[in-house]
């Protein structure tokens, strides 16, 4: 098996072999693009993160799903390799991957409101769009957490960014039935009236999805 291989199973003694007979601790390819993306994502051991790293792993390597190692620990959702990428020079805005940034990422799958914070105390942009959801706040909103989406809000997130899969972040809380998450959005004043790329306003995307519970309440904030 090669670096790739042993990382993904979680092998430390396997992987600290390889390094010592010269693995290519840089080299391309597989799901997630590299090692340190690959142990990154897992979880698993923060030993082998950092084994990687004191090998010269190239920390902001591009490639594979989550676009760079610290996209991949935030999805992956383990605050200590967050944090241990941060310290050893993660680049926390680079673009790419399926989430667009470490932020997106966080926000959409692996977050917690720790790794959010984390994030944004380290200089994350919360407005960067990028990605399949377009905005840090939009993956919120499609996940549905609302603890995070009032974190980003209460952070400075623009509630009316237009972009990605969804067109808005109300629009994503609307598609995906999260009906508090809605509720958040229009208490802070999220526009009702924009349309989606098929022209969909949010009220026609709750009653296209029978969710009364959600139509029922853009009816009353609606600003038509």
């Amino acid at each position: 098996m090669d670096l790739y291989d042993v990382v993904c199973r979680g092998q430390t003694e396997a992987v600290r072999s390889l390094l010592y007979n010269d693995a290519d601790v840089n080299a391309q390819g597989g799901r997630y693009g590299t090692a340190l993306q690959a142990a990154a994502v897992y979880g698993e051991s923060t030993e082998i993160v950092r084994l990687l790293l004191d090998n010269g792993a190239d920390i902001n390597a591009q490639g594979g799903e989550y676009g760079t190692a610290l996209q991949a620990a935030a999805y992956g959702g383990t605050t200590e390799i967050v944090r241990l990428l941060l310290d050893n020079g993660a680049d926390i805005n680079a673009q790419g991957g399926y989430y667009g940034t470490a932020l997106q990422a966080a926000a959409a799958y692996g977050g917690t409101t720790e790794i959010i914070q984390l994030l944004l105390d380290n200089g994350a942009n919360i407005n960067a769009q990028a990605g399949v959801y377009d905005t840090a706040l939009q993956a919120a909103a499609w996940k549905g957490v609302t603890n995070i989406a009032q974190l980003l809000l209460e952070s400075g997130a623009d509630i009316n960014t237009q972009g990605g899969e969804y067109r808005t972040a109300l629009h994503a809380a609307t598609f995906k039935r999260n009906t508090e998450v809605v509720r958040i959005l229009l208490d802070r004043g999220a526009e009702t009236n924009i349309p989606d790329f098929s022209e969909a306003r949010p009220l026609q995307l709750s009653v296209q999805n029978r969710d009364l519970r959600t139509a029922r309440l853009l009816l009353s904030r609606s600003t038509d």
